[in-house]
């Protein structure tokens, strides 16, 4: 343990981390699958996926074997100096595998990046500057992306101003309805609020309105299934953009490879991140061909943007999501995992809700179920338990009180029922 207590003391010195209230005691030494190893040996079962990042599974020897054998002939050049031919590829990989209209992508290095040329985007084509978004809501925490983040939490007074014209709008919570309804009973209150929002708390100077098919740092907030179709009915009326958000919820990770595909409806925008390079760093903005069209020299750029051996990754990486279907692999375990977790439910009453798509779920705990009283003592004591005993899930959501698990999707079924133990174990105890 000594080794282990040297490196946390000298990342408490050098590394600025007071924007966390924690890091986990762990030091990763290596990783494999599903599977991560501390320096000491001990493992742990990975069902946070580097916060729903490793989809295809940590060091995916096809993934690695693809950025190596790039990084031994190009590192970087410049993607918007050079035509690299791994970027160029990846392009047109994406304008394939996304709803059809998208064919024109930039490439950045992070979710955020990728959100901000979204929003620039939508203002150089509509020629407006106003943007609705969801409350509960989290797209990234540069300037532009938190404004439109419907979290106080995490767009603290102190870090603005922000950017001016947000609206945001009442997100889809059931089990929190803003409008104290019931589903289906409520008509999609939620989604037909939009057009209140837009007649009243905006100038109808409205660029785009932005959201996570399935909202992430939110606490896995899932829509009912009809919400998105009678929002963009609304947007399409009064010509407003819609941005999909697929950072955290994009590439298998739901069950689909895209969440929006879940909705029956097309983006015109669509922001991807994370699962897309199994762990190397590489975002996309892909969109439509006139809004693509719509900047101007000097309008936008990143240098490291579409770096070749993160592309080379990012393509191995959709390759193995396709050939070993590993979409349809989240929804098969997805499945098993909710139905195990409502089975507990059932047995442990501070369970107040189960939610989720694939292998993107969220437990959210109570102390009360009629009174709904967030248990977020309870659910950090769970998650330290459960690392304690050899599994890490994430802990967060709007009222810190919803326990998140995002395992890769090649997750295997003893590691689930594993990693399930471990977590109805940690329950009991607390």
């Amino acid at each position: 343990m000594k080794k282990t207590d040297e490196i946390i003391a000298k990342g408490n010195k050098h590394l600025i981390t007071s924007m966390v209230s924690k890091i986990e005691p762990v030091v990763v030494g290596e990783a494999s699958g599903a599977i991560i190893k501390d320096i000491t040996g001990k493992e742990y079962i990975d069902c946070f996926s580097g916060i729903s990042v490793v989809n295809a599974g940590h060091c995916h020897p096809e993934v690695v074997e693809a950025a190596i054998n790039q990084a031994k002939k190009l590192v970087h050049a410049c993607t918007y100096v050079y035509y690299i031919p791994t970027v160029v590829e990846l392009a047109a990989k994406l304008a394939e595998i996304t709803p059809p209209r998208l064919q024109k992508t930039f490439f950045g290095n992070s979710g955020a990046e990728a959100i901000e040329c979204a929003l620039k985007l939508a203002r150089k084509f509509t020629k407006k500057y106003e943007f609705i978004a969801l409350m509960c809501s989290f797209h990234g925490r540069s300037i532009g992306t938190l404004s439109v983040t419907g979290q106080a939490g995490r767009k603290k007074y102190d870090m603005g101003p922000y950017l001016s014209g947000v609206a945001f709008a009442p997100p889809p919570y059931c089990y929190r309805c803003f409008f104290e309804k019931t589903y289906p009973e409520c008509d999609l209150l939620c989604a037909r609020s939009i057009r209140n929002i837009i007649d009243f708390c905006t100038s109808k100077g409205i660029a785009a309105f932005i959201a996570e098919p399935v909202m992430g740092e939110g606490g896995i907030i899932v829509p009912p299934p009809e919400y998105f179709k009678v929002v963009k009915e609304i947007l399409d009326e009064y010509g407003i953009l819609f941005i999909a958000d697929e950072v955290q919820s994009g590439f298998g990770r739901t069950g689909k490879l895209f969440a929006v595909e879940h909705y029956g409806v097309e983006p015109d925008i669509m922001a991807l991140a994370k699962g897309i390079a199994d762990g190397f760093p590489i975002s996309a903005c892909i969109t439509r061909e006139d809004i693509g069209n719509s900047f101007e020299p000097g309008d936008h750029l990143s240098t490291f943007g579409g770096n070749p051996v993160s592309a080379a990754a990012a393509l191995a990486n959709i390759k193995i999501m396709l050939r070993d279907k590993l979409p349809e692999q989240a929804a098969e375990k997805g499945e098993y995992l909710m139905k195990r977790l409502n089975e507990m439910k059932v047995k442990y009453p501070i369970i107040g809700d189960v939610r989720g798509k694939g292998l993107m779920i969220g437990i959210e705990l109570v102390k009360d179920r009629v009174k709904k009283i967030p248990a977020v003592d309870e659910t950090r004591k769970i998650r330290d338990v459960c690392r304690e005993k050899g599994l890490l899930i994430g802990s967060g959501g709007v009222k810190g009180c919803v326990l998140r698990l995002q395992p890769p999707l090649v997750i295997e079924k003893s590691q689930i029922d594993k990693a399930l133990n471990i977590l109805e174990a940690a329950i009991k105890g607390v």
